[in-house]
């Protein structure tokens, strides 16, 4: 009898608590097709799926989820949680664990065709904006003799995170260069941090990441000692590449970002913020004003932010804008 009277007190205090706390919480709603106020009557919580602690996904969306709530006042909430970035992204936003998901848009273009990684499986996504572009950073240790894609043959090679944009980049333009990723070289599937690590201790001979600029984690390996590392030119390989995705463009990795000797010519690819099709409108419109109205804040916590820019945020092909972004874009 003392066990029960103990378990119904604890239980009445905790329903006290929470009934005193006023109205809970809800997950973001589905659409009702209703026409687009860009208001949020009730509480509401998002997840937002980022990437690798150390990468620029991470960095922004930390600092968005902030954000969110400081538009909103307090309306909206949001938690930026780690991933390994935009394959596991889209995944997990499309099976609800997320509500919102950064993505490469090569990877978010397979996804909604359902081709590449998604093959046959076309996945429920549409944009709230085009974000910010990111660059294939192939670093290589100044000593190895590395100077080109086709060299990395038989080295040590991290290619990213398991189910990251990064790995499915680093796999096409190894092929492009002709390798097998599987066969020609000691594939190590290594998130940012720890590709630095093994850099460091010379277990690496390079690595791969796709990402904003500066990379966090780059910027503090190239601090640590610059003159001994350097990146690979991927420029070459752009027109094999384009093949494989009309998303990757030439873009270039300008010296002055991680203290290098010169600049270096890069294979591009955008970026996405994905919800799923079904995300209610008006969360969707709110969450797209936020990210342009905040957008001073977020490139105080990574100058890759100073990529967003409203006027090609509706340029996601093939991935469609969600009605609630095209409402926000449009007022």
């Amino acid at each position: 009898m003392r066990r029960v009277a103990i378990v119904f007190t604890v239980v009445a205090v905790s329903a006290g608590f929470v009934a005193g706390c006023g109205k809970s919480r809800v997950e973001a709603l589905t659409d009702s097709g209703a026409p687009v106020t860009c208001e949020v009557k009730q509480g509401t919580k998002l997840g937002i799926a980022t990437g690798n602690a150390t990468g620029v996904f991470s960095a922004l969306g930390n600092a968005y989820a902030d954000q969110i709530s400081l538009a909103t006042d307090g309306k909206v909430t949001a938690t930026a949680a780690e991933t390994l970035a935009s394959v596991q992204n889209i995944q997990q936003l499309v099976a609800g664990k997320y509500q919102v998901a950064f993505a490469q848009t090569d990877t978010a273009a397979d996804a909604v065709l359902g081709i590449g990684t998604f093959d046959g499986d076309k996945q429920p996504v549409q944009a709230l904006s085009r974000l910010y572009p990111s660059y294939t950073e192939v670093v290589v240790r100044a000593d190895s003799g590395i100077t080109s894609i086709a060299e990395l043959r038989g080295k040590r090679v991290s290619t990213g995170s398991p189910k990251s944009g990064t790995e499915m980049l680093a796999r096409r333009i190894l092929r492009t260069g002709g390798l097998n990723p599987d066969s020609d070289i000691a594939v190590n599937r290594l998130d940012l941090a720890k590709a630095v690590a093994g850099m460091k201790d010379g277990s690496l001979d390079a690595l791969f990441f796709t990402g904003g600029l500066p990379t966090p984690g780059l910027t503090e390996l190239f601090r640590s000692g610059g003159d001994k590392y350097r990146f690979l030119d991927t420029s070459e390989l752009l027109a094999g590449m384009r093949i494989l995705s009309p998303a990757y463009e030439l873009g270039t990795i300008p010296a002055a970002v991680y203290g290098l000797p010169e600049d270096v010519p890069s294979i591009v690819v955008p970026n996405v913020l994905l919800v799923r099709d079904n995300l209610d409108a008006d969360v969707a419109c709110v969450l797209t004003k936020a990210l342009f109205d905040r957008k001073p804040q977020l490139e105080q916590a990574n100058a890759a932010a100073k990529g967003i820019v409203l006027g090609a945020a509706r340029d996601t092909n093939p991935v469609p804008l969600h009605r609630g972004a095209q409402h926000a874009l449009a007022n």
